[in-house]
């Protein structure tokens, strides 16, 4: 029996371990720096992934530095597990090459998904929480993000419906969340209110095979919603009209 055992290791080498999901990643993104050439349109996952990243670290550096608080907000919005976080880094330091404008980058995902697609309101979003985690939002940062936008085709309004969960400079943020005005009656404002949330919820993100990152954003943007109501609301208590 020994002898068989030997034989059967002797015949079938141990075959090599699969690479992961962001060597993968690391890996594309290196050819694409070598070769200057768009990578051919990967599943939708990975697109959303090279998209945050990719543009990411550019926004980053849009104001001038690469805040280490933006570079945390990029981990928070990725769910990276320990013994990935030297892929990770590698990832975001190839993706901060100028191998191309972020325009380009834009374009490029752009066509990778149909228009209206969710998935480009997701990388919007990933983009402001990354433009606010060193607690401004420049004006560079704005205009970065805009152009994005209208290279994805997304309406005015939607970005700025998306701006407003993270932008709290602006007048009245509960009111630009819901997409409403001050003076909107309560029970319309309450529609409104349950109408987003279902077409935010995270289980839509997940029935759409969306990864773990889309999914996080998904909760964020409800809880922004629950927040906006619920402020909405106690000003109308506070104010009757």
């Amino acid at each position: 029996m020994e002898a068989a055992i030997k034989d059967q290791k002797h015949c079938c080498p141990e075959l090599p371990k699969p690479r992961s999901f962001w060597q993968r990643i690391a890996d594309r993104l290196a050819a694409l720096v070598a070769t200057h050439r768009p990578a051919t349109p990967p599943e939708k996952s990975v697109a959303f992934t090279i998209a945050v990243i990719a543009l990411g670290a550019k926004l980053a550096k849009a104001d001038g530095t690469v805040a280490r608080s933006e570079v945390a907000a990029f981990r928070r919005v990725f769910i990276i597990p320990r013994s990935e976080e030297k892929n990770a880094a590698r990832v975001f330091d190839l993706a901060r090459q100028d191998v191309a404008g972020f325009d380009a980058w834009a374009r490029r995902i752009a066509r990778m998904f149909p228009p209206g697609d969710p998935v480009l309101a997701d990388v919007v979003e990933g983009l402001f929480i990354i433009a606010v985690a060193d607690t401004d939002l420049h004006e560079a940062e704005i205009v970065f993000i805009d152009e994005v936008a209208r290279i994805f085709g997304l309406p005015p309004e939607q970005v700025a419906t998306i701006r407003a969960r993270h932008d709290r400079r602006q007048g009245c943020p509960s009111c630009e969340v819901l997409g409403i005005t001050p003076d909107t009656p309560l029970p319309e404002a309450r529609r409104r209110w349950r109408e987003l949330v279902r077409e935010n919820h995270p289980d839509r993100a997940l029935a759409r095979g969306l990864p773990p990152e889309a999914i996080r954003l998904a909760e964020a943007r409800t809880r922004a919603l629950n927040e906006a109501w619920d402020n909405f609301r106690n000003m109308h208590k506070a104010y009757p009209a």
